[in-house]
């Protein structure tokens, strides 16, 4: 199986640099903008199917790239943001942002999903789809923390543990092959 993964357009948060999380916030103009040029850039790949988070700014983003190609799109709950909790619309300055993003570390805060904890939903998930749509080529339209996630689960956890540093700006994409 082929996977790319897209990350969804800017959106106000993005551009204030507040948290998100499962907050659902539509795309700003730049951000559909964004979502446009990754949707020129793309045009040359084929997509048997679009696996998208339910979350508005990544159905708008779903929604600009498969315009024109009208390929079946599927909402799945994995593919939502990391829960933030408590931190969801504070400043991303307001908090230790490599302390909690830590795989080693692993904290628990106040009504937010742990590392470990977002990691195995999205794990849970590639598994299923690998098995489920094997020879088939998936468009998959999240978030930053879930690309995270899918780097980790094809190229394991950085060994600096920096796994902030390894997400995808808005409306990146990074290409993957599913072995059998």
């Amino acid at each position: 199986m082929k996977l790319i993964i897209v990350r969804h357009g800017q959106t106000n948060f993005n551009l204030e640099r507040k948290l998100q999380g499962v907050t659902d916030n539509e795309l700003n103009d730049n951000g559909k903008n964004q979502a446009e040029q990754t949707k020129e850039k793309l045009e040359n790949e084929t997509f048997d199917l679009i696996l998208c988070s339910p979350l508005i700014r990544a159905r708008q983003t779903a929604d600009i790239i498969n315009k024109e190609r009208k390929v079946k799109i599927i909402y799945d709950e994995r593919l939502i943001e990391r829960d933030f909790g408590e931190f969801e619309g504070k400043y991303i300055k307001e908090y230790n942002v490599d302390e909690f993003w830590s795989y080693l570390q692993n904290k628990k805060y106040q009504k937010a999903e742990n590392i470990r904890e977002f990691l195995d939903r999205v794990y849970s998930f590639l598994d299923e789809i690998k098995e489920k749509y094997k020879n088939k080529n998936i468009l998959i339209v999240a978030h930053a923390g879930i690309s995270v996630a899918v780097e980790c689960y094809f190229n394991g956890i950085p060994k600096d543990d920096k796994l902030v540093e390894i997400r995808l700006k808005n409306c990146e994409y990074r290409k993957y092959e599913m072995k059998d």
